[in-house]
Parts: structure tokens; sequence; C-alpha cells
């Protein structure tokens, strides 16, 4: 039974997602500071196995993880796992809201491959919110303008993988539920991260793990509650509450870190969201693509 739209529930699960994001985010920075990357990936990647456990045995046990398509779970959690370790660097160098505003040219870099590569149409709305977003990064980045932040190139990087993963994502929700994506997700991630992470690995301080935990649990909830909220409503309504977390991660960075945001940041994340929201004129995401991208 499909449940009735509620805009008051839609927006209660979006504010839980929004709060895993940016709790995520302070993790980040947290477990960064003590631990290598690739680390704090593995501990997530295991952890969130933990986690996910209850749902697993409640869709059937490991019995209904099998999977025809092995390579391509396999080929999409390579690059997300790349995505997110760039991602995590890239917290360690520039402010949470320069981050966050050239992390959501995900969808631009999204519409292009699923252009690409799904056959999907090249609609006019979609091509100006390509090209708005771009701008929006030459702006931000200002290349040309001093010397570049490797930061800046790191997130667009990790943007850029995100995309190639959420297409790739659509096209498993063709015959993958998504808890089996996400099962998937994290033992395939776990088994690509462990040497990297053995490599430098180093236990933690009792202080950090609370941070360890907080990191696995948003890492999974984040997702979970977009694709709650995405049940009660369409995304032309979900989306633009996402983009909240622009304006609420540069009120963390300046509250938790003193961290200042300049005229052109600004100005290249407003046009970074208004080509998402060009981008919102086409078909609607479907909740099972948001939970595991």
């Amino acid at each position: 039974m499909v449940p009735a739209p509620s805009i008051p529930k839609a927006a209660f699960w979006m504010a839980l997602s929004i709060a895993s994001f940016l709790a995520m985010s302070v993790a980040g920075r947290a477990t960064t500071a003590e631990l290598n990357v690739f680390q704090v990936l593995e501990l997530r990647s295991v952890i969130g196995f933990f986690i996910l456990l209850p749902l697993v045995m409640m869709s059937g046990g490991f019995a209904a993880m099998r999977t025809q398509r092995p390579l391509a779970h396999i080929a999409r959690n390579v690059i997300h796992y790349t995505g997110q370790a760039a991602w995590l660097y890239a917290l360690t160098l520039i402010p949470l809201a320069v981050l966050i505003s050239i992390e959501f040219t995900t969808p631009i870099w999204t519409a292009i491959l699923a252009v690409s590569f799904l056959g999907e149409r090249l609609s006019r709305p979609r091509l100006a919110a390509i090209v708005l977003g771009l701008i929006g990064v030459v702006v931000i980045v200002r290349p040309g303008v001093g010397s570049m932040d490797p930061g800046h190139l790191v997130v667009l990087g990790a943007a850029v993988c995100f995309g190639i993963s959420l297409v790739l994502v659509k096209s498993l929700t063709r015959t993958d539920s998504v808890v089996r994506i996400i099962f998937w997700m994290l033992v395939i991630q776990s088994a690509v991260g462990l040497a990297p992470a053995l490599y430098e690995w180093r236990n933690p301080s009792l202080a950090l793990w609370p941070w360890i935990f907080v990191i696995a649990f948003t890492g999974m909830s984040s997702h979970f509650c977009l694709a709650r909220a995405l049940v009660y409503a369409d995304a032309t309504i979900i989306s633009p509450m996402d983009f909240l977390r622009v304006p609420l991660s540069a009120l963390v960075g300046w509250l938790l870190y003193s961290e200042q945001i300049d005229i052109f940041t600004a100005g290249g994340a407003a046009l970074i969201l208004m080509g998402n929201l060009l981008n919102l004129q086409r078909k609607a995401v479907k909740p099972a693509e948001v939970a595991a991208s």
C-alpha cells in the first residue's frame, strides 16, 4: 500500500536527512583529524553493515541478497568508494559550505551521463541546468585567479564519481531492491578499502569512537530519510528542501570552525542551486535510487 502524500511528513523526514548530512560532515572532520580517510571509510562500512543486518533479516536474510549482476555492483561501488574518499579528503581542505555547494553539481553530472549512457533526452531545462551548474563551479573555483585550491578539484572529482554512481544505481534498481544494493555496497566497499585502511592503521582513541559511530550511522540514515521523504512527496518538493544544506553548512562552518564565505562562493552556489531547480522539471527521482546513492 502506497502511503498518502503528506507535506508535513515529507518535511519531517527531510529535516532528519539534512540533520544526518550535517552530522556526517562534522563527524568526518573529527575522525579525519586523527585517522586517515581510508580507515574512516573502512570503519564506516563495517559498522554500517551490522546496522543494516536487521533490515537484511527482515528482507529474507542473506539468501535474498543474491544478485545476478555482481559486476555492476562492483563497478558502482569502486567508483562510489573513490568519490567518498575524495569527499572526506576535501572535507579536510575547504570550508563546509564550499564543499556542499560543489557537491550539489552531482545532479548535473548525472544528467550528462544519463543522456550518454541511459539514452535519456537532453531537454532545454536539463541543458540550462548543466550550463548554470558549470558556470557556478567556475565562479566558485575561479581558475586563473591566483592559486587554485586543490580541495575544489578534489570535491569536484567526488561529485563526478557520485554522478557516475547514481547512473549505475538507476540501472541496478531495475533488478535489485534497495536493501540488496546497500548490502552489496557495504560488503564490496569493506573489501575494497581493507588494504589501504590497514596500511596506516591507527587504533582510534576512546574519545573518537562516538564520532566513528556517528559517521557510520548517518551514512545510512541520511539516504534512508531522504528516500522516506520521497515516499510522501515528489522530488520537485523535496529537493528544494535539501538545498537548505548549503546555508546550514555555512552556519555550521561559521559556528564550529570560524569559516567565512565570500561573495563568489555564495554566487556560485546560487547558480548551481538554480540549475538543480531547473533539472527538477524532468521526471521525479525514485526513492530507491536516492537511498542507495
